[in-house]
């Protein structure tokens, strides 16, 4: 089949409108259409459009009505752009458009874009990898409407003890707790919430596993937020990698 044209699906980042990507601001700037995710993206973004660029808000739209916009103006000779919070390839739920789009003909393009769970490490001045400690971060979820394996349920990847990076499960703050508990982790274990990490209206606090669900509940928080569990929030200030130290074998950055 002839392509009838390109969408680029774009990452927005996190928030901050100054976190987007180069590439991804090329793209918005000569863009004829824009359909982007509703209020997870910061409409500061979207002032980078120029003046006659058509900016559609998907949140009310289904999935065929999302690709049939985007098919035509690729079909008018538009330029289009799907823009995305955070990073596409988290949570963006992109392959099934992906899917229809080149049914139609249309070329995808994924351009990454920074995830909310940097931004929030970058805001809460931490590091999810610890010199001497966990190397490895989990970013999961809850199960909600949409279902989750068995075999990625909280409990069982919390008993790994590495770092959990929590999307989409801001409302279940009670039972992530309770699951990483039962999976053996101390009630004490470090634990943060962050609302819109890097918005204008941002919030956060860092608290502990056992606190974490009433501090979510006395703030007000049921969405739009990253939950963060583990002892990268609380980094041991003697902790050095061996990257710098003079007997490392191997080259530096």
């Amino acid at each position: 089949m002839r392509s009838r044209g390109t969408v680029f699906i774009v990452g927005a980042g996190p928030g901050d409108p100054e976190l987007l990507t180069l590439k991804g601001a090329r793209l918005l700037e000569s863009a004829g259409l824009v359909l982007y995710a509703g209020s997870l993206v910061n409409e500061r973004v979207l002032e980078r459009c120029r003046p006659d660029c058509r900016k559609a808000n998907s949140a009310d739209m289904t999935l065929e009505e999302q690709v049939s916009l985007m098919t035509r103006a690729c079909g008018e000779g538009r330029a289009v752009v799907r823009l995305h919070t955070g990073d596409p390839c988290l949570y963006g739920a992109i392959s099934e458009q992906i899917s229809r789009l080149r049914e139609n003909g249309i070329k995808c393009e994924i351009v990454p874009g920074i995830s909310s769970f940097q931004g929030a490490a970058a805001r809460l001045g931490i590091e999810y990898t610890i010199p001497g400690g966990t190397q490895t971060l989990i970013c999961a979820r809850l199960e909600g409407r949409t279902p989750v394996p068995a075999a990625e349920d909280i409990e069982k990847l919390a008993s790994h003890g590495a770092s959990l990076a929590l999307f989409l499960s801001a409302g279940m703050a009670g039972e992530a707790a309770r699951k990483c508990v039962s999976a053996g982790m101390p009630a004490d274990t470090p634990a943060a919430w962050i609302y819109r990490a890097t918005w204008d209206d941002e919030r956060s606090c860092v608290t502990t596993l056992a606190e974490l669900p009433r501090s979510m509940e006395n703030a007000g928080i049921e969405k739009h937020a990253l939950i963060i569990i583990g002892k990268c929030l609380n980094r041991d200030p003697g902790a050095r990698s061996l990257l710098y130290t003079g007997g490392f074998e191997g080259g530096r950055a």
